[in-house]
């Protein structure tokens, strides 16, 4: 259980932070700027829910509490607590294959009834599609960030697949929002 009575510290003031196992990065690390982009990326989600129906708000509230297993994932290096790989564990959270999997059933279940793509699509169309487009393309990002972090050093590796399962969650979202009535691309519509 989190228990937050003071909110600021002081020990960010030179320029670094702490993770779960007690250790400090800077905050340009890149173990932080993945966290980061995670918290970007479930305040975006965040905008989204205060313009879809409820059903899907359920869906992106699932997904936020997600993004902060997410986010605390990533802030327990691999070894923390002496788990010897990214299994979870009563002192580790970590993203599972199980979280991945709701994520495929939820797109597969949205995709179902949407026309197949023709064209490529433009972010938009209404204003809670706009808005989980957002979510989307903060994901990619972030996705592009656990990436960079994983060539440095070990990444769980449900963390890096439910990312980007969710950024595929995302567009397909999207689209059933618009009902499949997404505006298209027209390759070089403004050239003439």
């Amino acid at each position: 259980m989190v228990k937050l009575n003071k909110i600021y510290t002081r020990t960010g003031d030179d320029g670094t932070t702490g993770l779960v196992d007690g250790s400090r990065r800077a905050k340009h690390d890149a173990r932080m700027t993945a966290i980061g982009e995670i918290d970007e990326l479930n305040s975006a989600v965040g905008l989204a829910t205060l313009m879809v129906a409820p059903a899907i708000n359920a869906e992106l509230l699932r997904i936020q509490n997600d993004l902060f297993d997410l986010g605390a994932d990533l802030a327990t290096p691999l070894g923390a607590f002496d788990t010897p790989d990214f299994a979870p564990t009563d002192m580790v959270l970590r993203i599972v294959a199980r979280q991945i999997d709701w994520l495929e059933t939820a797109i597969d279940r949205h995709n179902a009834a949407l026309p197949p793509l023709t064209s490529f699509i433009l972010p938009g169309g209404s204003e809670a599609a706009a808005r989980v487009h957002l979510a989307r393309a903060i994901a990619r990002r972030a996705e592009r960030a656990i990436a960079a972090l994983a060539s440095a050093e070990p990444v769980n590796p449900c963390a890096c697949a439910y990312v980007n399962r969710l950024s595929d969650y995302l567009f397909v979202l999207a689209r059933a929002i618009n009902a499949g009535d997404d505006p298209l691309w027209v390759p070089g519509a403004s050239r003439a």
